[in-house]
């Protein structure tokens, strides 16, 4: 109901009232533009910060290099004291997680869910803005929990949500982190299907719960890992948002037009949900991002990608576009990652998904609140991976001069042990047996396993101890190992391997 202004003069009865209402009303402005410009600087995306390396920032300087991306929000997977300490005051909006592993005992306790939140939630509140609580990380990805895990979930979420009930906090929604690989069918996206195996045990239970309290479907998209497993038939400019409309893609069913694939992947999801009664229930994307560095047979992991994938994903979502399926509609994203992570396992792309280097310096300029012109930014490097590298590849010993002789013997212990038959040749009485030759060893060793194993999902890594070459082990010299009393020491001088 409007008023009018005559009514107003009625309360300021002395001329000490007005000055004050003057003053206030003089302030007014300014304070609300100071609300308003804050406001617009905690819009952009959001940023995974994770922590698995040994040399990173602290997390103050991790907070000051998240601000400097025009960061809105920030993600870890976990509750890390320290980081949600130096969160405090900024502003950004905080996701913390919850670990898979204790997941079962706080689904058949109240009082361990209690203990949670108690620990890793109210001590912070309210001066971090902690407003996502996510209960596990791709649970539903790995099939060695799937018995004491899975179904541990929803019931998880609703403990820790009455365990928040009871202390009166009603801002932080609830939710767990899902990879494409929930879902069977994505292609074309009217045809989204969640896996058989969870789709009535688990993702029931977990739809109905998000839907009554308004929480988020979070997934962890990446159209990278949909482009480099078909380079060939998915245009790469489709992947990085810059697709012409030549490359646009039509849904027969829908008649909806894609103009990107990270649209697509998300619209399968909302038609997974939908496939089950839930097409309202909201999206979120808790890691999405592009690798700035692989392996030699990881295409198109670089820095000149990473950065045009980012930077036009920031500029779209700015524009708010939703998603073919749903326009207009605004969902939380959350890039991954803001560091180069140097201890995590698996393939080359694992430790490299980084804004920033280790030492702070930005893998390439990103401006997460999307504001800022794509031509504005320097030039990249042109890349020079983004067709299949179609040679020869060998997995070998780094070579690093920092190596633990203890931890390569076990290595190529390892190696040796998994394998079928992989050592043999080497092995006392084989016919490329040399004694006292580790580095030779681990040459041997990392290579015919990763070579036998690779198509199992085998990376060369063996806990940063080896590397992939193009240059074949028998070819080049390599650093001879010796052992005595037990322990391995470098000789310095160079021997060509023996053929």
């Amino acid at each position: 109901m409007k008023q009018h202004p005559s009514s107003l003069l009625f309360f300021l009865q002395t001329s000490e009232m007005k000055m004050r209402v003057d003053g206030l009303l003089y302030l007014l402005p300014l304070f609300l533009s100071i609300i308003f410009s804050s406001a617009q600087g905690l819009q952009g995306l959001g940023v995974n910060y994770g922590t698995l390396g040994n040399n990173l920032p602290s997390p103050e300087q991790s907070v000051q290099l998240i601000r400097k991306l025009n960061a809105g929000s920030v993600k870890i997977n976990d509750a890390n004291a320290s980081i949600l300490s130096a969160l405090a005051g900024t502003g950004l909006r905080v996701s913390i997680m919850v670990p898979n592993q204790i997941i079962p005992s706080i689904a058949a306790n109240q009082s361990a869910a209690d203990e949670w939140v108690s620990t890793n939630v109210l001590p912070f509140l309210p001066a971090t803005r902690i407003r996502y609580l996510l209960v596990g990380n791709e649970v539903l990805s790995d099939y060695s929990i799937k018995n004491s895990t899975w179904q541990a979930i929803v019931p998880a979420i609703k403990n820790l949500h009455q365990s928040l009930k009871s202390s009166a906090i009603y801002n932080i929604k609830l939710g767990t982190t899902l990879a494409m690989d929930a879902l069977s069918d994505s292609f074309p996206p009217s045809n989204g299907t969640f896996r058989s195996d969870i789709a009535e045990p688990v993702i029931r239970p977990l739809l109905t719960y998000l839907r009554k309290t308004r929480s988020f479907f979070f997934i962890d998209a990446y159209p990278y890992n949909a482009w480099s497993t078909n380079p060939t038939n998915i245009p790469l400019d489709y992947a990085l948002f810059q697709a012409c409309p030549s490359m646009y893609f039509t849904d027969p069913v829908t008649n909806l037009v894609y103009s990107n694939l990270l649209d697509q992947m998300l619209d399968s999801v909302i038609a997974a949900m939908g496939r089950l009664g839930f097409k309202d229930v909201k999206l979120a994307v808790a890691e999405t991002g592009w690798p700035n560095w692989g392996d030699l047979d990881q295409v198109g992991a670089n820095v000149y990608n990473a950065a045009v994938y980012n930077r036009n994903l920031a500029r779209w979502m700015a524009g708010k576009p939703g998603t073919p399926a749903r326009p207009g509609v605004d969902m939380p994203i959350f890039v991954f990652a803001l560091y180069n992570e140097n201890m995590k396992p698996g393939p080359g792309t694992e430790r490299h998904w980084g804004m920033y280097y280790p030492n702070t310096k930005p893998v390439y300029q990103v401006d997460l609140s999307g504001r800022r012109q794509l031509d504005s930014y320097p030039p990249l490097l042109s890349p020079n991976n983004n067709s299949p590298y179609l040679g020869p590849i060998w997995c070998v010993f780094a070579g690093s001069k920092n190596v633990s002789w203890t931890e390569l013997r076990e290595a190529v212990q390892y190696a040796c042990g998994v394998g079928n038959g992989t050592c043999n040749a080497i092995l006392p009485g084989g016919e490329c047996y040399k004694p006292n030759r580790l580095a030779r060893d681990a040459n041997w060793a990392f290579n015919l396993y990763w070579q036998q194993f690779k198509k199992s999902g085998a990376a060369c890594y063996f806990n940063g101890l080896a590397t992939q070459t193009a240059k074949d082990p028998s070819k080049f010299p390599f650093f001879l190992f010796s052992e005595q009393f037990s322990q391995y020491r470098i000789h310095l001088n160079l021997l060509r391997a023996e053929e």
